[in-house]
């Protein structure tokens, strides 16, 4: 372990160094890129000073417990020996974790993309639902989100709502939750009070940086209408709301949220680079999780990845098999704990992958 964190030690000096470089300052890119390894590795170096501190207070202790020549510190070393094995093992689990190849995705901003599937106007509801809970998660977790794009349902809900979410490692966090939500419950809409099954979509795309995405503007149609839905008096009466065509692609993205012509059209352009740069990434993703035979991050837009079921009060993740009874918390954004969950089953298939190098 500390021949392991020593060599991180050695890359964490480095970085320290170059990120005060003028060439690597004036890089926009590679200095992000470099800052966010920094701080990745700072933690890591944290938790490495703890490590180093507790197998010096072994080291001491077993010396002092050899020694036996004073009974009084004798017995304060056995205390701080057993003290300081009972946190080892945790430590060294959490530094093993901490030693995972991070995804560099993790790190960046989202857009999520919801759409209603099968289930009509219950579709439509369930797909409000499903907003209303990631957005008292993000704000139970202090980020930000705004709305880029949505179409309301007929009858309540949203058959298409995008919007964006800011803070830390978001993408890392939100990623889990993309796939096939599936709804079991009495509608409101059925006057016999059987239960229906509905779906709705959720995608989430990690914000590409402009330097992640290089869009040739050649390559973009741009159509400018008016906005619907509400708004105020300029709605329908001043063409503020942008619709961008990727030509080669014949990827859309619009934005009709704010007022401004200029910020529609700079949020468009946001999701349009997001969406170009998950089509490639859903086929790397794809690729590793062929490898090794994953669901839980497999970049299938298909597969079905939850239910919640009204009549029984439960929710299950397909994924991993894990059944909660507590389905009222849980759409009122209380998701943590299947994240939580989430993430220990990916980390776990990395530890596996990573066995010779951890």
């Amino acid at each position: 372990m500390i021949e392991k964190l020593n060599i991180v030690k050695q890359r964490f000096d480095e970085v320290n160094d170059l990120i005060i470089q003028p060439d690597v300052i004036s890089d926009q890119r590679r200095y992000i890129e470099l800052n966010k390894e920094y701080k990745d590795l700072k933690a890591l170096m944290d938790e490495r000073e703890k490590y180093m501190r507790l197998t010096e207070n072994i080291k001491e202790a077993e010396e002092i417990i050899s020694d036996g020549s004073d009974p009084e510190m004798t017995e304060m070393a056995k205390l701080q020996l057993e003290e300081a094995k009972e946190q080892l093992p945790e430590l060294e689990e959490k530094i093993r974790m901490m030693l995972i190849p991070k995804d560099p995705e993790d790190a960046k901003n989202v857009v999520i993309e919801i759409r209603a599937g099968t289930g009509g106007d219950e579709a439509s509801i369930f797909a409000g639902d499903l907003y209303r809970m990631y957005t008292k998660y993000v704000e139970s977790k202090g980020w930000k989100h705004n709305i880029v794009d949505f179409s309301e349902g007929t009858s309540g809900g949203f058959k298409e709502m995008i919007f964006e979410v800011t803070g830390e490692e978001v993408y890392g966090t939100m990623k889990f939750e993309a796939g096939v939500h599936r709804v079991q419950r009495v509608p409101q809409t059925e006057t016999q009070g059987r239960v229906h099954t509905s779906a709705a979509t959720v995608m989430v795309l990690p914000e590409a940086e402009e330097f992640d995405v290089e869009i040739d503007p050649k390559d973009v149609r741009i159509d400018y209408f008016c906005s619907s839905g509400p708004g105020g008096q300029s709605v329908n009466t001043t063409y503020s709301a942008v619709r961008l065509t990727h030509e080669p692609t014949g990827l859309v993205a619009q934005c009709q949220d704010q007022k401004s012509q200029h910020k529609n059209k700079e949020k468009a352009f946001r999701v349009l680079r997001s969406r170009l740069y998950e089509m490639e990434l859903a086929k790397k993703q794809e690729a590793d999780a062929a490898k090794r035979n994953s669901m839980v991050s497999s970049g299938d837009r298909s597969a079905k990845i939850r239910t919640y079921n009204y009549p029984q009060g439960r929710v299950t993740d397909h994924r991993i098999n894990l059944t909660l009874y507590d389905l009222s918390n849980i759409v009122n954004g209380d998701i943590q704990k299947i994240i939580d969950e989430l993430r220990l089953a990916e980390n776990t298939e990395k530890l596996k992958e990573n066995s010779d190098i951890i």
